[in-house]
């Protein structure tokens, strides 16, 4: 249900054929597990509650809650919206009206919560990171970075996209080993490679004529 049209029918149309509709961009999915599967998510959100709350202090009001997720497979993490208010695809279609109400959009706007994978790589490793130092300044950066990512991933619009462009331009330096502050190298033309100006060959036999 990607349309426009079909934000505006859930709404209304609540079940189908005995079957209550739910949206799996919202808080609240429950996928069926069996006891294993659960244990784990319980250690899990042990394991990560540290890492949660530092995400939450960066991040700050940006979202409501930061939680460990049970939905998520490939991506280290993924936004998801509170089970009461606009969903990332409604919010995008509401804020494209010419004449939207303001007030509307400041108390139905999507409240959101990150929901992170305890299985991924990147999401360990920042715990890792975390857990060692949790004021380091790389460790604010990532989460902010993957945190933009999502927004995006998750059907968001970002704020300030060339805020997150010149971030991944600079996790791109950092990437390649170049220094942050180092001035880029301008390579100098030797006198010899320098081409002759327009005129200067006339200029020169003119001036062994006089010669």
């Amino acid at each position: 249900m990607t349309e426009p049209i079909d934000e505006y029918v859930v709404q209304q149309m609540r079940e189908y054929d005995g079957k209550t509709l739910v949206s799996v961009t919202k808080e609240g999915l429950e996928l069926p597990e069996d006891e294993e599967e659960k244990k784990k998510r319980e250690e899990d959100k042990v394991k990560f509650e540290g890492l949660c709350k530092v995400i939450k202090n960066i991040l700050d009001n940006k979202v409501e809650k930061v939680v460990v997720s049970n939905r998520l497979v490939e991506s280290p993490c993924c936004i998801v919206t509170a089970q009461y208010g606009w969903s990332a695809n409604m919010e995008r279609i509401m804020k494209a009206q010419a004449l939207r109400d303001t007030s509307t959009m400041g108390y139905m706007a999507a409240k959101k919560h990150l929901e992170i994978n305890p299985d991924h790589s990147i999401v360990e490793t920042l715990r890792q990171k975390a857990d060692a130092d949790k004021n380091d300044k790389a460790v604010k950066d990532l989460v902010i970075l993957l945190y933009e990512t999502a927004l995006l991933s998750s059907g968001f619009a970002l704020d300030e996209p060339q805020v997150h462009a010149s971030r991944i331009y600079r996790m791109i330096k950092l990437g390649l080993g170049i220094d942050e502050e180092e001035p880029i190298q301008v390579e100098e033309s030797s006198a010899g490679d320098v081409p002759p100006l327009e005129g200067d060959g006339d200029d020169a036999s003119r001036m062994e004529e006089v010669d």
